[in-house]
């Protein structure tokens, strides 16, 4: 399985760095300019044509490759699952155009790392030092199905099992999931080999008006913003965020159906999945339930701007530990995106709440994270509010381990220098430091302010560049 995995990576690296230079029909750029896009420059588009955010499908070749679920929407709107981010968002992917209609694109980010976790209190929880990789790559198909349908089929994988081990990565403060019957406390955990198996078939009833079915199996439902892997203001942070599983954690789930209808600018879904997060077994595909639901209310005012608010009911999403029974989960999200001046300089940023309400007990969880990008070098934060039972601790408590909450505030800043672009891949270089700041009954614990840190190559596609 690494082998096939391996060989699809590089055969569709190999062959989407061959056809960098043919131009992409329905694009209408020059076919020799190599300034890169951080998305679609909506102030100099003629919206007199297309409308806000808008193809026109009528006009649209066949082979051109717009978001997955419109034809009549830009590519750059796509996040994961059915997610929508800003329309001036950067994409950094191989594409190939083939010659029988289809169009495919390529996404991956491969760090290779060092972590140091809490190396301010060598003697106390959470400690932890080595080297690891997380990893993921995601291949897309899409083709235009008669005069108004549209398909896409994804498939996205990650190695990390054999390179962050089914124990996952130490991060400090994590939790959620469980290995060898334990939940994981201070690490999170990996992705399944098999993260995301899907197809979608989106239909145009006109220009402003969409309908469309999504199918993953694992997929993601309508629940919460795109996944953090997907985000581009995380697009440099490797770790996961602490609020993983009270905003986004559903983006592998075992059995999801969703469907959908956009008008203009705004569009509501609805999804049915299966609440029990993926088990310890990162090979395998787990059993469907389809005994959870999800809605999703999704606005995007402006090209820079996308919004969502979602709720969903989720049955017994861990095995064992804290949240075993039945959570309802709200989320809210506000995502910006802004190209500056100067090509590959863009700033993006997002700020998520999500609150996860089980057994009588309310849980919040705030994250603000931003990245700027000026050519070569990028700095980026991330700030997050979570609150936290000491069950899903694991800490002992004087009454119900569920019902005693703690907060825990942590801030990431760092900053990478892109040492290499070479056939459409970046090679960059950076370090990060996080300062965790828990409240009083986690210091005696934890120390007064932990500080992790990590130094890291982080391999991706460059850019796209205009054609």
């Amino acid at each position: 399985m690494k082998n096939l995995f391996l060989a699809l990576c590089l055969g569709t690296f190999s062959a989407s760095a061959q056809h960098m230079g043919h131009s992409m029909p329905g694009m209408n750029m020059p076919a020799d300019t190599t300034k890169p896009m951080p998305g679609m420059d909506h102030s100099k588009m003629d919206h007199s044509q297309m409308g806000h955010g808008k193809m026109n499908h009528d006009q649209m070749p066949m082979g051109s490759m717009s978001h997955t679920l419109s034809r009549n929407l830009p590519m750059n709107r796509n996040g994961s699952g059915t997610a929508w981010m800003p329309d001036q968002t950067p994409m950094y992917a191989y594409m190939k155009h083939g010659d029988d209609g289809w169009m495919y694109m390529l996404h991956y980010s491969v760090f290779l790392r060092h972590t140091h976790q809490n190396f301010t209190n060598t003697a106390r929880r959470g400690y932890a030092s080595r080297f690891d990789a997380p990893n993921w790559a995601m291949g897309m198909a899409q083709r235009t199905v008669g005069k108004r349908g549209l398909f896409t089929a994804k498939l996205m994988m990650s190695l990390d099992p054999l390179t962050v081990t089914n124990g996952g990565y130490p991060l400090l403060f994590q939790t959620g999931e469980s290995y060898r019957g334990q939940p994981l406390v201070d690490r999170q955990h990996p992705h399944d080999l098999f993260s995301e198996l899907s197809v979608s078939y989106a239909h145009a009833i006109s220009r402003d008006i969409d309908a469309y079915i999504y199918v993953g199996y694992p997929g993601e439902p309508a629940l919460g913003a795109p996944a953090f892997m997907h985000r581009i203001s995380s697009f440099n942070i490797s770790d996961a965020p602490l609020s993983h599983h009270w905003i986004d954690a559903t983006h592998i789930t075992f059995g999801v159906a969703t469907a959908g209808f956009r008008y203009k600018w705004a569009k509501v879904e609805v999804s049915s999945f299966t609440g029990r997060e993926p088990d310890e077994y990162r090979y395998n595909f787990d059993k469907p339930r389809f005994d959870s639901y999800s809605y999703r209310l999704s606005v995007n005012p402006s090209p820079g701007l996308a919004l969502q608010v979602s709720q969903g009911l989720i049955k017994s999403p861990e095995e064992s530990g804290a949240n075993h029974g039945d959570v309802r989960r709200t989320t809210a999200s506000l995502l910006h995106s802004k190209v500056l001046s100067g090509g590959d300089h863009y700033l993006t940023s997002s700020l998520i709440w999500g609150n996860n309400n089980h057994d009588g007990v309310s849980e919040n969880a705030y994250l603000a994270e931003t990245s700027l990008q000026l050519g070569k070098l990028a700095l980026y934060g991330r700030y997050e509010n979570v609150t936290k039972s000491l069950a899903e601790l694991v800490l002992p408590a004087a009454g119900d381990a569920e019902k005693a909450l703690v907060n825990v505030d942590n801030l990431t800043l760092g900053s990478n220098w892109r040492l290499v672009r070479h056939a459409n891949t970046d090679l960059v270089v950076g370090a990060q430091l996080t300062a965790s700041m828990p409240n009083g009954e986690l210091r005696p614990i934890y120390g007064n302010m932990p500080l992790s840190g990590q130094l890291y190559l982080r391999l991706t596609p460059a850019l796209m560049v205009m054609r």
